[in-house]
């Protein structure tokens, strides 16, 4: 039985995302922001020193990080949703398992952070809009003809992407990259991910 810490309306939806495609049981811990500061409960430190969600815990051991969760899940149960070892699209896998958390989410932290500062922020602006911007457009560059990022059906580069790809839509960028738009809304779609969204609780990108 695998052990999920769950944040509302945080990159650890995905993770609830592929336990349901995946179809393994999993006991959810679920963990609420502070509505003022949109900040983390002080319990979750308790559980990751950071204080950070997902945390997944199996076999007596704490997973952290988004993309060893996804990985170590699709290593053990889900191996469909992997490339095959040494093709070019397992490259692919690996530039956008790590572009996703890594690159994607640089600019839209410093985008949400920012935005608190208001007017003193203002010189950030449009270097973080370009970078946004950019970053959305690789995305949808990297989308196959298929909708899907590497390979053609759900994969676990898709999984991590998703939530870069939500922010997307939810800054009103649909038209922009209607790519990403087509992604967001088939993936939205699938009966894991709703089953996900009923077992995890309202979240602001569905």
């Amino acid at each position: 039985m695998f052990t999920v810490h769950h944040l509302n309306n945080s990159r650890s939806q995905r993770i609830l995302w592929l336990l349901e495609e995946l179809e393994l049981p999993y006991d959810l811990r679920r963990y609420e922001r502070d509505a003022v500061t949109n900040l983390a409960p002080s319990e979750l430190a308790s559980v990751h020193p950071l204080g950070k969600s997902p945390v997944l815990e199996h076999e007596g051991r704490r997973i952290v990080e988004s993309g060893a969760i996804v990985e170590y899940l699709c290593a053990r149960h889900g191996r469909h949703m992997l490339p095959r070892v040494g093709s070019d699209e397992a490259i692919t896998h690996l530039e956008l398992m790590h572009f996703a958390e890594g690159s994607a989410m640089t600019p839209i932290l410093l985008a949400l952070y920012t935005r608190r500062l208001g007017e003193a922020a203002a010189p950030l602006g449009p270097r973080i809009e370009q970078q946004l911007s950019s970053h959305f457009a690789y995305m949808e560059q990297m989308l196959r003809p298929s909708g899907h990022f590497v390979l053609d059906d759900i994969s676990a580069v898709d999984v991590m992407m998703s939530f870069p790809a939500e922010i997307a839509i939810a800054q009103g960028r649909g038209k922009v990259y209607p790519g990403l738009s087509a992604f967001v809304e088939m993936i939205h779609a699938r009966p894991a991910w709703l089953r996900a969204l009923d077992r995890g609780g309202a979240y602001s990108f569905a």
